[in-house]
């Protein structure tokens, strides 16, 4: 059993910076890919940015330039650093570990940017 813990979100202002952290309970070189989604109000959860194991990363497109994906082994620590926050950024950010056929999940933490 993975257990994921996220923080570091919170209210902003429409340009601001927020970065998110998940701690992760076992050794993350060893999960096949970590990612972040989100789910705003009414919608679906949709993949953020994702980082396989090997370190390849991926984004989607509207958040690509602004968001970034990082690790840290050392901490067991996954990180999105978020710049440029758009209102339509608002959202439950969650963090997601794959092993294989089997996906952990945090609780969520809220991100909301004001206009």
């Amino acid at each position: 059993q993975v257990q994921l813990v996220e923080s570091g979100g919170g209210l902003v202002q429409a340009g601001g910076s927020l970065r998110l952290s998940c701690a992760v309970s076992e050794s993350i070189s060893s999960i096949n890919a970590m990612g972040w989604y989100r789910q705003a109000p009414g919608k679906q959860r949709d993949l953020v940015a994702r980082m396989l194991n090997d370190g390849s990363t991926y984004s989607r497109d509207s958040v690509r330039g602004r968001f970034t994906i990082s690790r840290d082994n050392a901490k067991n620590t996954v990180y999105l650093q978020m710049n440029s926050l758009k209102p339509e950024d608002t959202a439950v950010y969650y963090c997601n570990a794959n092993l294989g056929l089997i996906n952990y999940w945090g609780q969520g933490t809220q991100v909301t940017v004001s206009s």
